[in-house]
C-alpha cells in the first residue's frame, strides 16, 4: 500500500499525543469531553476564533500553535457547521481536513471524535479514519530525492478518541478494506506505462487469489479462439500482448447469479494510427482507470468478505501505431459475431469493452453489469469533473447507482440512450462503425456498447473526467483518484447486504 499512515482508536478520556484535533459547531460549541480535555483552553479557542474570523463553518479549520494550557504541540479546531443532519461524506471530509494539517514534523495526532452533543457514532468516527487515510495517500515510489515538506505526515501515528473503542475497531475492519481498494486503484492509475503494461497488470490482478478470488487470465491465443477480434484488433500494434482477466468472488449464496463489473484497461493509448496530439499524451497512462477500479473493488469485496457473488472482468491492451496496427477502414469481427468498421483507431476503448461485455454476459449470466471506462473527452465537456456520465438500459439499476453515488460522494449523472442515436453508428460496410462523430460522442459510444450486453440489465459509467487528473479534494490529492471503488462497493452492499 502507498499510504503508511497508522490509525488507531482510544477512549475519549485518553491523554492527547502530538497535535490535538477537536470539533465545534457553527456556534463554536464544543463537546463535554473535549471541553474537559481543553480545560482553560476553551477561552483560548474563543479568542483565537475571534482573531481569525473563524465561525465553525463545515470543514474550516482554526490552527493554534503551542496552545497555552493544553498538552499538545498544536490545537486544531475543525468546524462541523450545523451539527444536525451531518452525512457520512461530511465526516470523510473532516478526516481529510485533519490529515491536511500533518507536516514533516508530525509524528502523532489525537482526534477527539466528539460533537457538541456527545461522542460521534462508530460509523462517523470510522468515516473520519477513512478520510484521514484517503487524504494522506501519496504516490512517490519513484522519487529518489524529496524536497522539504514532501515527507509530510507519511509516517504519522493517529489516535481517534471515541466513545466505543470496540465498536469503532469492528466497523473500521470492514471500511479499512474499502480504503485499501481505493489505494490499489490509485496506485494502478499512477504507475508509469513502461511498468504497468497488460501482462504486468494481469499479474497484479492475479494477486487477488491470496484473498480467495478465483482469477482466470486469457492470453492472445485463448482470446483468438473465443473470437475476440474487436479487443485483439486494438492491441495488435503493440509489442506487449493483450490480456483479459476474469475475477470471481463467491461470497454469496451458492448457485446464485452474480453481479458483474467490467473495466476498460488501455494501459497506454497513443490513439493508434489516428494518433493523438503530443500535448498531454503522457496522461494516457491513466486510460485504464476503469480496470483499476474493478481490481480495487474486487480487493475490497474479498478482503471484507462481502456476502455477494461478484464477477470482475478487465480487458488489457496497449493502443500503439506500429506497422501491424489496425487502420481506419479495417473491419473486425467481435466475439458476438457482429462486425465493426474502424473509422478512428482512437475510439478503441469501446472495442475492448465490446468483447469483454459479451464474454461476461454469455459466460456468467449476471443479474446486472456495470462497466467503467475513461471513454470519451465529450463527457468531460458535458459534465466536467464533478460527475461521471451514466447510461443504462435499466431504470432500477440507474436509480441504485444514483443513490450509491450520493451516499459515497462519487456522483453520477444519467444521460440518454435512444434508437435515434443508433443511426449515427450504422455503417454501410459492416454492422456498425466505431464512432458516430463529434455530436453526442459520449451517447453514441454508450449506444455502441449497448449492442454487446445481450439484453442484460446494464449501466455504463464514463469516468474520463473523474478517474484521473480531476481537481484535488479534501480526501484526494492524487492524480489518480481511485474513482468508483467506494461507489460500487456501496452498490453491492445496498443490493446484497442491506436488504
Amino acid at each position: 500500500m502507498s499510504d503508511a499512515i497508522k490509525v488507531g482508536f482510544v477512549p475519549l478520556s485518553a491523554a492527547a499525543r502530538g497535535i490535538l484535533v477537536v470539533f465545534c459547531d457553527d456556534g463554536l460549541k464544543l463537546g463535554p469531553a473535549t471541553a474537559k480535555a481543553l480545560g482553560g483552553g476553551t477561552e483560548l479557542v474563543k479568542r483565537a476564533a475571534a482573531a481569525a474570523a473563524f465561525k465553525g463553518k463545515s470543514g474550516a479549520a482554526l490552527d493554534i500553535l503551542a496552545p497555552e494550557g493544553v498538552k499538545a504541540t498544536r490545537l486544531i479546531v475543525i468546524g462541523a457547521g450545523k451539527a444536525t443532519g451531518l452525512k457520512a461524506n461530511d465526516f470523510l471530509k473532516f478526516g481529510g481536513v485533519a490529515a491536511s494539517k500533518l507536516s514533516a514534523a508530525s509524528a502523532a495526532m489525537t482526534i477527539m471524535a466528539e460533537l457538541p452533543d456527545g461522542a460521534m457514532t462508530s460509523e462517523q468516527a470510522v468515516a473520519i479514519a477513512a478520510g484521514l487515510r484517503l487524504r494522506a495517500y501519496k504516490f512517490d515510489r519513484y522519487k529518489t530525492k524529496k524536497k522539504d515538506g514532501e515527507e509530510g505526515g507519511s509516517r504519522a501515528d493517529i489516535s481517534l478518541a471515541v466513545g466505543d473503542v470496540a465498536a469503532a475497531k469492528k466497523a473500521f475492519a470492514s471500511a479499512g478494506h474499502v480504503v485499501d481498494g481505493v489505494v490499489i486503484a490509485r496506485d494502478l492509475v499512477n504507475e508509469p506505462p513502461n511498468v504497468l503494461f497488460p501482462e504486468e497488470f494481469a499479474r497484479r490482478a492475479s494477486l487477488l487469489r491470496k484473498l480467495g478470488v478465483k482469477v482466470e487470465v486469457l492470453d492472445v491465443k485463448a482470446m483468438d479462439k473465443l473470437g475476440m477480434g474487436a479487443l485483439l484488433g486494438v492491441g495488435q500494434g503493440s509489442t506487449r500482448p493483450s490480456r483479459t482477466v476474469i475475477m470471481r468472488w463467491e461470497g454469496g449464496k451458492k448457485g446464485e447469479a452474480p453481479v458483474a463489473f467490467v473495466g476498460k484497461g488501455v494501459c497506454f493509448d497513443t490513439g493508434g494510427i489516428s494518433i493523438k496530439p503530443a500535448g498531454s499524451m503522457e496522461d494516457m497512462k491513466g486510460d485504464m482507470g476503469g480496470a483499476a477500479c474493478v481490481v480495487g473493488l474486487m480487493h475490497a469485496l474479498a478482503a471484507r468478505k462481502a456476502k455477494a457473488n461478484v464477477v470482475g472482468a478487465i480487458g488489457l491492451v496497449e493502443n500503439m501505431p506500429d506497422g501491424n496496427a489496425q487502420r481506419p477502414g479495417d473491419i473486425v469481427t467481435s466475439m458476438s459475431g457482429q462486425t465493426i468498421e474502424i473509422i478512428n483507431t482512437d475510439a478503441e476503448g469501446r472495442l475492448v469493452l465490446a468483447d469483454v461485455l459479451w464474454y461476461v454476459a454469455k459466460k456468467t449470466k449476471p443479474k446486472f453489469m456495470v462497466d467503467l471506462a475513461t471513454l470519451t473527452g465529450a463527457i468531460v465537456v458535458a459534465l466536467g469533473t464533478e460527475h461521471a456520465g451514466m447510461f443504462s438500459n435499466n431504470d432500477e439499476l440507474a436509480d441504485r447507482l444514483l443513490t450509491a453515488g450520493i451516499e459515497s460522494g462519487e456522483k453520477v449523472w444519467r444521460l440518454p440512450l435512444g434508437p435515434e442515436y443508433d443511426k449515427l453508428i450504422d455503417s454501410q460496410f459492416a454492422d456498425m462503425k466505431n464512432t458516430g462523430g463529434r455530436h453526442g460522442g459520449s451517447i453514441t459510444a454508450a449506444q455502441f456498447l449497448q449492442r454487446f450486453v445481450d439484453g442484460t440489465p446494464w449501466a455504463h459509467l464514463d469516468i474520463a473526467g473523474t478517474a484521473m487528473g480531476a481537481p484535488k479534494t479534501d480526501i484526494n490529492q492524487s492524480w489518480g483518484s481511485g474513482y468508483g471503488v467506494r461507489l460500487l462497493d456501496r452498490l453491492v452492499a445496498d443490493h446484497y447486504e442491506r436488504k
